[in-house]
């Protein structure tokens, strides 16, 4: 069946705290897809950012980051006295320290409320508390603020093996960790609102789930066998790729190497956790550098870029039947973008999982003519653009007027004949045989490099910063899709 979808990420949506929430905002936006025939709502990771602000690099592959919880949500339970006072409302950028400053206050006096209230003996806390990572979790971030946010593998040496351990906490430290299994009932409550509203209007979520974990997380920290590190917590090997489109030096990701020996004399109890709490929270989930499953970069923690290293096989069939056979209706799609081997689209393949096209790699300008130079196939997802690449107009802006006109001519040669480039690049993305045909928000908007989402091997702002100030220009773009949005729902 063909579907549309829309990639936004949660973070980017408007709201009255300058950085996208779970509440009111999120509820607008299901309906605006609903309005305009969009079907997936494909998001980023929603986990506690780290490093740079990624969400690639989180504190926790299970838990959310509280910066996405709802005020309006909580003053509505009765948590928060008043409705606060709108901040940053109109900002084009997010401020990430600025809007968990101004948010922070009021979790801690919703957290005292619900105490107050007795809330901590209701049965859907007790129930949700009882999972094995949520107080660990907590734990971990009560210690870090305890350690002066240093890394895990810095702390002192009871710390580092609490997990293991479980040595006596002092009050201080367990109030805390209490406060943060709090935040995280508070953002699964309000996140499973928003995708019941979503499934209820036919709508379905589509997570992102990376590959790798970051070192400083509650990943490695609590299950330091499941990675290569040595015994003061320090990856010996590192996760990246070798020189390629984005980087002459490749990309040094940073994250730990997975111990697969020990991996697989445990079932792979990892990636089972992991994947079933994810296909709770999503309906579809997209693993995002899928190809390493096959073959991944292995490249020695010592050296300074990514050109240093070696592919090595991964289990990845062992794997993938695992979670087939324990996760009951998973739902998978492969991010297989990049220079892969044969092996990794017969993987992906043999599972009949749904792989990417981008547009803007697709259409191959270097001829007399253009052309689409990826074989347009059912079992596939096209997009104009992923959050690591330009936006449509910024590549179509790059091209010189020669390619330009190529371009152009291609399109209409083609069936995309009316309106604006953009307009006519999103009739042609939609028009492809591919099952589904997703758009980032940036392309449906036409923006340039102001929307510039993510630049890989890059770290810092204005990555992850690009937010939409209102849904105003949203509802005239969308609609402008509508009639194309709705023959392709009909092509099915």
């Amino acid at each position: 069946m063909k579907q549309t979808g829309i990639l936004m990420p949660v973070s980017a949506l408007p709201s009255r705290t300058g950085i996208g929430e779970l509440g009111e905002s999120a509820f607008r936006w299901i309906t605006l897809l609903e309005q305009n025939h969009i079907t997936i709502w494909q998001i980023l990771p929603m986990n506690p950012v780290g490093y740079g602000n990624s969400p690639y690099q989180p504190y926790s592959s299970y838990a959310g980051d509280e910066m996405y919880i709802s005020l309006e949500l909580l003053q509505k339970e009765g948590l928060l006295e008043e409705e606060p006072e709108a901040f940053r409302q109109y900002a084009d950028k997010i401020d990430y320290d600025a809007s968990r400053a101004y948010k922070e206050p009021y979790l801690r006096k919703a957290y005292e409320a619900f105490c107050a209230g007795h809330g901590q003996q209701e049965a859907a806390y007790q129930e949700f508390a009882a999972q094995s990572w949520v107080y660990e979790y907590g734990v971990f971030l009560a210690l870090k603020r305890q350690n002066h946010n240093a890394c895990w593998n810095e702390w002192p040496q009871t710390d580092k093996e609490w997990p293991e351990k479980r040595t006596p906490l002092s009050d201080e430290v367990k109030k805390e960790a209490d406060y943060h299994v709090f935040l995280q009932y508070v953002f699964y409550k309000q996140w499973m609102q928003v995708k019941q509203l979503a499934n209820e209007k036919g709508i379905q979520i589509m997570g992102d789930v990376p590959f790798y974990v970051g070192v400083d997380s509650q990943d490695v920290w609590g299950g330091k066998d499941d990675f290569l590190i040595d015994t003061d917590g320090r990856p010996i090997f590192i996760a990246g790729v070798p020189p390629d489109y984005f980087s002459a030096t490749g990309q040094r990701w940073g994250n730990p190497i997975y111990n697969w020996e020990h991996m697989t004399e445990n079932g792979y109890q990892f990636w089972v956790n992991r994947i079933g709490y994810s296909s709770k929270l999503f309906d579809i989930i997209r693993i995002d550098h899928f190809r390493a499953f096959d073959t991944y970069w292995k490249v020695p923690a010592t050296c300074p870029t990514a050109i240093e290293g070696e592919w090595v096989e991964a289990p990845g069939y062992e794997v993938l039947d695992t979670l087939y056979a324990k996760i009951p209706n998973v739902n998978l799609v492969a991010e297989d973008l990049g220079d892969l081997r044969p092996e990794v689209l017969e993987l992906k393949d043999h599972y009949h999982l749904k792989g990417m096209k981008i547009l803007v790699f697709a259409i191959d300008t270097n001829g007399k003519y253009a052309y689409d130079n990826f074989h347009d196939v059912e079992n596939m997802i096209i997009y104009t653009g992923t959050h690591d690449n330009d936006t449509a107009m910024e590549w179509y802006g790059k091209l010189s007027p020669a390619r330009k006109r190529k371009v152009r001519q291609f399109l209409k040669k083609n069936g995309a004949t009316t309106g604006s480039v953009k307009d006519r690049l999103l009739a042609y993305t939609l028009a492809c045989k591919a099952e589904y045909a997703i758009i980032s928000m940036p392309d449906i908007l036409g923006l340039g490099a102001e929307a510039h989402i993510n630049t890989p091997g890059t770290v810092g702002s204005p990555n992850w910063e690009w937010r939409m100030m209102t849904f105003d220009h949203a509802e005239i773009e969308l609609a402008k899709c509508r009639p194309a949005i709705l023959a392709r729902s009909k092509r099915a």
